[in-house]
């Protein structure tokens, strides 16, 4: 739900040398891919959504705590990983998610201002380390409620990429 690798260990294996959580967290995350791998589906208007900033020209960057493997495995079975000029793994930052260095670190990827980038974030870590980055942030629905994540700091939160409140944050930070 949005935590790195490694304060997932931290959390839960507390008592585990660093091998052993190594271990632990690896074989968690193999399972991870065996268990999602074919069945990746977008969000409704993901797509469409996308199309439209590659029509614009709007540089994309992917930033999460998720492990690369994990992440590009995500994106290449959207078949959207060429859409994004570089994925930003908060693990191998010495801050990820909910620390804003993920999302600077995207900014300056995309060679991008935060006051004319948009984020999009279904967990409390993501939406709190883009709105520390200075974003303006919309809270998907996936698997938070619209007060979790407002209480995060989204400006607005939707179930789809369709959703009218959504698209008029865009175009309004985009320019569109």
């Amino acid at each position: 739900m949005g935590f790195s690798t490694a304060s997932i260990s931290e959390r839960f294996l507390p008592d585990e040398p660093p091998e052993r959580q190594a271990a632990i967290m690896a074989e968690k995350e193999t399972e991870f891919r065996r268990l999602v791998s074919g069945k990746i589906q977008p969000v409704p208007g993901l797509m469409t959504l996308l199309a439209r900033a590659d029509r614009a020209g709007i540089p994309m960057v992917a930033v999460t705590n998720a492990p690369r493997l994990n992440a590009e495995m995500l994106l290449a079975g959207l078949g959207i990983m060429h859409r994004f000029k570089a994925v930003v793994i908060g693990d191998e930052l010495p801050h990820g998610k909910p620390h804003p260095l993920p999302y600077l670190e995207g900014l300056r990827a995309a060679n991008a201002a935060p006051d004319r980038s948009v984020a999009f974030e279904d967990s409390r870590s993501g939406v709190k380390s883009a709105c520390a980055a200075g974003i303006a942030t919309i809270g998907i629905k996936t698997s938070l409620s619209h007060a979790d994540l407002v209480e995060a700091g989204s400006r607005v939160t939707a179930s789809t990429f369709e959703d009218p409140e959504l698209m008029k944050l865009v175009a309004a930070t985009m320019g569109w």
